[in-house]
């Protein structure tokens, strides 16, 4: 024997080794010095060096194990608090994850609990909450490694039990491939009479590996397992003695390895006999009963809830009642909304297979569409695509109802009290309000594009849903058209007309064009005959809400969105009049926020038209407040300015967003400035040629000014490239006359397809556009450059500006008489004569030094009264005196006075 394991004397034979007395000595150590003695607990335990990945897994298994006893037991508030001890225990072993990968028990773990969670014992609420939220917000994290594991969760499992038994058989080939035989073979070999504790010892050995062989599958919440004391009992067993460390390994032999090689064969067919006996008795369990296989802790097929009790006769009383058990938990905190809708339609299908009636049915219907509005508790929160299809369905079969049984009322004037949903002899009377579904309906509808990415498919297939939408409505609108009131004919009509006005009538518009101008009344109504179009629809909805609507919002919005429609249709004259007619801009301010928004879209849309028909000074007075501000995205409901963002709170800034147009609706922002900045260059330019020399000369447009000057503070002038610099160099060519070079700059490929071919009839814009450059530039030249000419031949000019005879003699004649120029036409010979009255550069210079002069000499006068402390004190006097006598000279005074001075 070995001289490192001795016992008290060197005179004991090796077989009276009982543990109880083991020493340990250094080898060539001190022999002098007390011996080690190792108590029977310290025998028993062995030292193992593991690492730091077991050691973490570890950790994580135990605490698995104690969920799962936690979940046996519907023990929530342990749970909670062991799922916490879970993720920071999964935190610390983040860097060992992160290079082996998440363990499958980890992920199965995770998948139960979210699966589970439903079937927790729900007396504490408190706890039941927390657990929800923290599992719901922590697997956002694992969504991909748990989606897989519900795939297939049983091969999942087999793969960790292959690869658990491959790890142990691994670990045994070594150390019987290193050792030879097994530590429990080889103290069975040299002790032929073990002691207590040896006996105990090779106990565990044979529990270990019988143990080893029962790979338990993952458990559901409701299952039953094995306790934790047997787990316990596993990892004793796997713990050998301190001494079979130590001792001499005696070399395996062949008989040693053809007997460990038939007990893992032994054990590998026990595994699979059980594998398949339990796979069979479990099949018979579902051809023979109710019992369905769960894999995983997944359910496949949810459990239908149970409406009423068995042998219940079904009766309106009976539904009646159970509809209000339903409605009374709606609302209340800890209700399960999906649930609730589940319910009601269960009742829906109890109450037809019945026969109890179609007023049942509806009264159903109206709570199946409340319920599926208040799904979401929160008013930013959209409905999912699911829940907003079954609405739509809700609606249009509640709809199909009402029309095949024109004997339901329903209105939400009708009290509980009176309703009648079974009495077939007198109407059914049935309290709900159809419209106010509908009113919901499309403002969740605009809710969903306000929060759908306006550049994704998803925005396109949403808004197809927009057919059904405007389906409803109408159907809606025949209703009430029929049994409705004037105040809900009103509102549905306003309905109908949001949905209507923004939109452009290809159609509408080419008939328009093959009108006259002046059509009667019987042409409008051939063309009425012909098909409702949006004009003669816009036309009859409106009026009748002019007519019959007794609240101002509505009738606001109606004449704001005739307006837009007829702007946006070229009928300039119509909206123009029906604006100044209505009086909006006087009280505007006055109205809601919404209102608001929409009288801003309506004043850009009119001066988008008038800029189409040419009337640039029109367009420019309709656009100025608006591109004035600044703010012209946030006016117009299409966005919030970060400078804004900074002024406002968070609960604000939700409302704000609320407020957005969606993106279908939008106004180009380029186009509108470009439409500015233009109709702004048409006005300004001509303006300043002819007040230059004009100190006291007004601004037009501040923010063209202010283009002007970007332009000229730049270092470096190379080709345009925005919508902006476009503009500022078409007006440096215009301030020459050079309207060649400001058509290029205005009409090219870059802005046609950024503005002008975004115009519903892009080719007429621009033939506009270039007579009004034409136009312009010849008013601008004459202001400009009269001082140069004597006299100018009108064909000149117009060789000059391609423009015919008669338009330049119009331009120059109204000139002439606005006095804008001071010159004649010579009729004979079709010349331009100048007058020359204008003063000249030097002149100006004097007028603007006196003025200067003349302003700084009053400035001082101030001053000096302000030291003094008497403003207007003596030289108010003087001044005065001053005033009386220049009266005094006009009537003559001076004269009189002078002669009697002389005399």
């Amino acid at each position: 024997m070995s001289r490192f394991f001795t016992t008290g004397s060197d005179s004991e034979s090796e077989s009276s080794l009982s543990g109880e007395e083991l020493v340990t000595k250094p080898v060539g150590g001190n022999y002098g010095k007390q011996p080690l003695l190792l108590s029977e607990d310290e025998e028993d335990t062995k030292r193992v060096v593991r690492s730091a990945k077991d050691k973490r897994f570890e950790e994580l298994t135990n605490l698995i194990r104690t969920i799962r006893n936690a979940m046996k037991i519907r023990d929530v508030t342990k749970c909670l608090e062991e799922f916490e001890l879970l993720g920071k225990a999964y935190g610390k072993a983040k860097s060992i994850v992160d290079k082996e990968g998440v363990p499958r028990f980890y992920i199965r773990i995770l998948a139960d609990l979210e699966e589970g969670k439903k079937k927790m014992n729900k007396n504490n609420a408190k706890a039941l909450s927390t657990l929800r939220q923290k599992i719901r917000k922590y697997n956002r994290d694992f969504e991909s490694h748990i989606t897989n594991y519900k795939q297939n969760p049983e091969q999942s499992a087999d793969e960790d039990a292959e690869k658990n038994e491959e790890d142990s058989e691994g670990s045994s080939d070594e150390d019987e491939d290193e050792d030879g035989v097994s530590a429990a073979t080889f103290l069975k070999k040299k002790s032929e009479a073990p002691s207590g504790e040896s006996r105990k010892f090779l106990k565990k050995l044979e529990d270990e590996d019988e143990d080893s062989e029962d790979s338990e599958d993952d458990e559901d919440w409701d299952t039953g397992s094995t306790s934790s004391d047997s787990d316990s009992e596993e990892e004793e067993g796997k713990q050998t003695v301190l001494a079979s460390k130590f001792l001499k390994k005696v070399p395996a032999t062949e008989e040693d390895k053809k007997a460990a090689e038939k007990k893992r064969e032994d054990k590998a067919k026990k595994k699979h006999d059980r594998k398949s006996k339990r796979l069979d008795e479990e099949e018979e369990d579902n051809e023979g009963g109710e019992w369905e296989r769960v894999r995983g802790g997944v359910p496949l097929v949810k459990e239908k809830p149970k409406m009423f009790a068995k042998g219940t006769e079904i009766t309106h009383a009976v539904v009646i009642k159970k509809l209000n058990e339903i409605l009374q938990a709606r609302g209340k905190k800890g209700t399960d909304r999906a649930a609730q809708i589940e319910l009601l339609q269960l009742l829906v299908q109890i109450a037809s297979e019945n026969n109890l009636g179609e007023g049942v049915i509806v009264k159903i219907k109206f709570n199946i569409i409340a319920s599926l509005y208040d799904y979401n508790p929160n008013l930013a929160t959209y409905m999912k695509p699911e829940m907003w299809q079954k609405c739509l369905d809700c609606i249009n079969e509640l709809m199909d109802i009402l029309f095949a049984n024109p004997n339901i009322f329903v209105g939400e004037n009708i009290l509980e009290e009176s309703e009648n949903l079974h009495n077939v002899d007198q109407p059914l009377r049935v309290r709900g309000c159809i419209l106010t579904l509908v009113e919901r309906m499309d403002e969740e509808f605009t809710k969903i594009m306000q929060n759908t990415d306006p550049h994704s498919q998803e925005y396109v297939e949403h808004l197809k849903d927009e057919a059904q939408v405007c389906a409803i409505i109408d159907r809606v609108q025949r209703y009430l058209e029929e049994k409705g009131t004037t105040e809900e004919i009103c509102r549905i009509y306003l309905r109908r007309i949001l949905h209507t006005y923004y939109k452009f009538d290809y159609k509408a518009h080419q008939r328009q064009l093959t009108l006259p101008e002046g059509s009667s009344k019987s042409d409008l109504d051939q063309v009425e005959n012909e098909g409702e179009d949006s004009a003669v629809l816009m036309e009859r909805l409106c009026k009748y809400i002019y007519a019959k609507d007794r609240t101002d919002r509505i009738r606001t919005c109606a004449i704001l969105c005739h307006i837009y429609h007829h702007a946006l249709h070229s009928r300039w004259y119509q909206a123009r009049d029906l604006m100044l007619m209505s009086h909006l801009q006087d009280n505007i301010q006055h109205a809601d926020p919404p209102v608001q928004i929409l009288y801003n879209r309506t004043m850009v849309q009119l001066g988008i038209c008038a800029f189409r028909q040419g009337l640039t000074k029109d367009a420019h007075n309709a656009l100025l407040d608006i591109q004035s501000s600044g703010r012209a995205k946030e006016l117009l409901g299409q966005g919030l300015l970060l400078r804004s963002l900074q002024e406002r709170n968070q609960e604000q800034e939700k409302v704000e967003r609320r407020r957005q147009v969606p993106f279908h609706l939008h106004i180009n922002l380029e186009l509108l400035e470009c439409v500015y900045l233009v109709s702004a260059m048409l006005l300004e330019i001509p303006y300043m040629a002819a007040h230059e020399s004009d100190a006291r000369r007004r601004m037009i447009s501040k923010q063209f000014h202010h283009q002007l000057r970007v332009g000229e503070r730049q270092p470096l002038l190379g080709p345009p490239e925005s919508m902006r610099e476009h503009v500022v160099a078409a007006s440096k060519a215009m301030k020459m006359g050079d309207w060649k070079t400001c058509h290029s700059f205005i009409i090219n490929e870059k802005m046609n397809g950024k503005v002008w071919d975004l115009f519903p009839e892009a080719d007429k814009v621009r033939t506009m556009l270039v007579r009004k450059i034409q136009e312009e530039s010849l008013r601008t030249y004459l202001f400009t450059y009269s001082s140069v000419y004597d006299s100018i031949s009108m064909e000149t000019l117009s060789d000059m500006f391609e423009l015919d005879l008669p338009t330049v003699h119009s331009i120059i004649s109204k000139m002439i008489i606005n006095e804008e120029l001071m010159a004649s036409l010579d009729q004979p010979t079709q010349t331009v004569v100048m007058h020359r009255t204008e003063p000249t550069a030097q002149q100006n210079l004097a007028l603007q030094l006196a003025e200067k002069l003349g302003s700084l000499v009053e400035n001082n006068e101030r001053v000096f009264d302000h030291k003094q402390g008497t403003y207007g004190g003596y030289f108010r006097d003087q001044k005065d005196g001053y005033r009386k006598n220049e009266g005094y000279m006009r009537r003559g005074g001076y004269r009189q006075q002078q002669s009697q001075t002389a005399y």
